[in-house]
């Protein structure tokens, strides 16, 4: 088997790669900077600028899946040109690939794509599935339904597409646990308004897994990629002080503090969204880190 994934050196795409690999996929990676081309045996990189609408076909060959990760952070100011360079960064690279396809003989089978629980409204009391129709009305819900909309297009070549939405995912290697770290380690940790916001997460090992899953199960459709067992902001600020052996001794965080301090985005700190899994547990999915307490003795000291 051989995939091409966009997005390869990412957080999640890195972990992906690594997975493949010992499973003796082939990857082939598209990336925008020509100083992360490599030619291995088992892992090529290709160039594309999706941009302009540059890239080099060679990376199709043999290729039967391709796994679509690439997106600028969420996580900066929701200034008028970042947020054109967040939506555009997830939506012109799948056109380019559509475009590309549609033009040349392939072998291309499955489409899997990176998606976001953004989608779903904000909500205290509510569990999301995919089934849910209603998109939550703020950009984010506005980027995840440009994102998933132009996804499906590809499935018009007659390619089987896959939308894998996900949650807030827990690494070592940067992402947003280590920006709930920070204060916590200095003592300034404190959650965020009243702490009640749902935060549906997912370690990225059994991220990894999911993706890799839905490529070998050859699943279709959409798939919510958290853990069965989401917490509210205040229990997870809980447990990472709990594992730090740190303190809480600040008050809570008010909203207009963090609209102060990080504008629009600061919306991400206090939606809440409670997701759930029961759909790929349905299809026999197994999370190695399922609970809050046994994701972070994994990843934090």
């Amino acid at each position: 088997m051989k995939v091409l994934i966009t997005g390869a050196t990412g957080l999640v795409g890195s972990e992906l790669v690594k997975l493949l690999l010992q499973n003796g996929v082939s990857v082939n990676y598209l990336t925008t900077s020509k100083s992360k081309l490599e030619n291995q045996d088992l892992y090529k990189g290709f160039y594309w600028n999706p941009q302009n609408g540059e890239i080099d076909r060679n990376a199709f060959d043999e290729v039967t899946a391709i796994i679509h990760l690439a997106g600028a952070s969420i996580a900066q100011r929701w200034t008028s040109k970042n947020k054109q360079e967040i939506i555009e960064s997830r939506v012109l690279p799948i056109r380019l690939l559509y475009n590309e396809l549609s033009k040349i003989d392939h072998s291309v089978q499955q489409f899997i794509s990176a998606s976001a629980i953004g989608i779903y409204p904000h909500d205290f009391t509510k569990v999301y599935t995919e089934d849910e129709s209603e998109i939550d009305n703020s950009f984010l819900g506005h980027v995840v339904a440009k994102w998933e909309d132009e996804a499906d297009t590809i499935g018009k070549l007659g390619i089987n597409v896959s939308k894998i939405r996900i949650g807030l995912v827990l690494s070592k290697n940067g992402g947003a646990l280590q920006e709930f770290v920070k204060p916590i380690k200095f003592g300034l940790g404190a959650p965020f308004g009243n702490g009640k916001q749902y935060q549906s997460w997912i370690h990225v090992f059994d991220l990894a897994n999911i993706f890799y899953f839905v490529l070998k199960e050859k699943l279709e459709g959409v798939y919510n990629a958290v853990s069965p067992y989401p917490i509210t902001n205040e229990d997870l600020t809980k447990a990472i002080a709990k594992q730090l052996e740190k303190p809480l001794l600040l008050p809570k965080i008010p909203k207009v503090a963090m609209k102060l301090v990080l504008g629009e985005m600061h919306y991400l700190l206090f939606v809440s969204q409670h997701v759930s899994a029961r759909k790929i547990l349905d299809k026999k999915f197994q999370f190695k880190y399922p609970a809050i307490d046994k994701a972070l003795q994994n990843l934090l000291p």
